[in-house]
């Protein structure tokens, strides 16, 4: 098939992120990557494209995304680096700068960086993006479930530093965002179930009936299949996308969607940065917020039992012995979410609304910390 021919799928879904002139598209569905050259030809004044991915995604998907893009006409090179969270830093950025500005013919802003990957691979070469040249287009093609329904839209891109997770980085709009739903089907098991906490958290703070949608499915969303999983990823895009729409910088409502995020990327710095997934991370940070809203009276505990028990049956982590309480709160500190010295927790009002707050003490932490290591 030509890849320059629109191409027509059964279960394909458009989702648009409504931003002003920074407004784009995320397609859904199967078999979409090799349509990769005619999304890069629509986008206006594009003479050459550099494909950044990781030393995972590349192997499996790398030359075809390079294959389709040259084959509409754009030239395309490849630049890979090493897979996994570790490698999230300001070394593998520079690594990636220097193979990026090394390419014959020059770069310049007429040149899209294509991000294909998981979450790192995501952020790190949107970052690249962000500071080359002042700013360059990128296009996202993520390849893992996380990076479908969150590191894909919205324009965070980051890397992490010793203090802290993805504590150096800027908002960056994508030009646009392919989700071919058919690349799960090679992500690690453990990988899809942790892209899954993130579908869970969209529930509890937008659409109660999209926990639902995941209880009923789960065995499907398990198995990729394309429909369920075209369905799963659409439904939590349109609802990043409709936050991401009414607070693009973060100021307010796009907090929400940090709910299981402040205990929870303090969970995933103390194990150290690959020991524990994100997706667990925030299963754990999901249960702590939600014994934390039990506490103050805002979540019902069948409410928090029903949440606790759809991240079992996930096969998501709910307990984590040996946590050290001090430790949490202090890199919980450093959090950019941390505002005048005072950690900002979401937490859910019920099942489908959230709220921030920012008078949680060390002492509640310490409590709900007890609890992941005992209940």
């Amino acid at each position: 098939m030509n890849p320059t021919e629109p191409m027509q799928y059964q279960y394909q879904k458009t989702v648009a992120v409504d931003l002003g002139p920074r407004s784009y598209d995320v397609h859904v569905g199967p078999g979409l990557l090799p349509t990769l050259g005619q999304a890069i030809v629509a986008m206006d004044g594009v003479t050459s494209a550099a494909v950044v991915t990781d030393s995972n995604v590349g192997p499996l998907y790398g030359q075809g995304a390079v294959d389709a893009v040259t084959a509409a006409g754009i030239p395309a090179t490849l630049i890979d680096f090493p897979a996994g969270e570790a490698n999230k830093t300001l070394a593998t950025l520079s690594r990636v700068m220097d193979a990026l500005f090394a390419l014959t013919p020059a770069v310049d802003r007429s040149t899209v960086v294509v991000a294909l990957g998981g979450g790192v691979a995501g952020d790190l070469a949107g970052l690249v993006a962000a500071l080359a040249l002042r700013g360059m287009r990128f296009y996202q093609c993520p390849t893992s479930l996380l990076a479908d329904v969150d590191a894909s839209v919205g324009g965070k891109t980051a890397v992490d530093h010793q203090a802290g997770k993805n504590l150096i980085g800027a908002f960056h709009q994508p030009a646009g965002v392919m989700i071919d739903v058919e690349t799960l089907k090679t992500l690690p098991r453990c990988e899809l179930i942790g892209g899954l906490a993130e579908c869970v958290k969209h529930g509890v703070i937008r659409d109660a009936s999209l926990l639902d949608y995941i209880e009923a499915n789960a065995a499907g969303i398990i198995e990729c299949r394309p429909d369920v999983m075209t369905e799963l990823i659409a439904r939590n895009v349109a609802i990043k996308a409709a936050v991401v729409a009414a607070d693009e910088r973060e100021a307010g409502e796009r907090a929400h969607l940090n709910f299981g995020h402040t205990i929870g990327h303090a969970i995933e710095v103390l194990a150290g940065y690959g020991e524990l997934s994100h997706g667990q991370a925030v299963s754990l940070g999901m249960v702590a917020a939600n014994h934390i809203a039990v506490a103050r009276g805002l979540l019902d505990s069948p409410d928090a039992e029903q949440i606790e028990h759809l991240l079992g049956k996930l096969e998501l982590p709910t307990r984590r012995p040996g946590l050290d309480a001090d430790e949490i709160w202090r890199i919980m500190q450093h959090d950019k979410k941390t505002l005048g010295g005072r950690v900002r927790f979401v937490l859910p009002t019920g099942l489908g609304s959230a709220a921030i707050f920012d008078d949680c003490p060390p002492e509640a932490i310490a409590e709900v910390i007890y609890y992941l290591g005992n209940a």
